[in-house]
């Protein structure tokens, strides 16, 4: 095994999970986690599990295509688990993980932070607009 001196060993850590390197698998993970409908599910199952019906009424405007695709992805990254209840009719469950969970405290706080500064900021894009016009 070659040993690494101590620039490679910096330039590795430099390299290692660098999410500002398109390559990075962290840049990939960001760039999931940046779409507004995986905000917004891990903000409305935050609250506890919900099926798939009571998801869909909750985050308007979300397509049942999206909403599938959305916790499909969630699930494979491991921050949402589906229960499936056979019943009739059959019962699907969604649920955040423990990672899913502490994610979503952060998702939450960005939705509430949007909330409570929007007027703030539609104010800045008015007086930007009106000074670029």
């Amino acid at each position: 095994m070659a040993t690494m001196t101590a620039a490679q060993k910096r330039e590795q850590a430099r390299t290692d999970y660098d999410a500002f390197l398109r390559a990075c698998p962290t840049n990939q993970l960001l760039d999931r986690l940046s779409d507004k409908w995986v905000s917004l599910v891990l903000a409305a199952l935050s609250t506890g599990p919900m099926r798939y019906s009571d998801l869909s009424r909750k985050i308007a405007g979300v397509s049942p295509k999206m909403l599938t695709q959305t916790l499909r992805a969630l699930e494979r990254d491991g921050l949402v688990t589906r229960t499936v209840t056979p019943s009739v009719p059959v019962r699907v469950d969604y649920e955040l993980t423990e990672l899913g969970g502490s994610l979503a405290q952060l998702m939450t706080a960005v939705k509430t932070w949007a909330e409570t500064h929007f007027d703030e900021v539609h104010a800045a894009r008015e007086q930007y607009d009106a000074e670029n016009a």
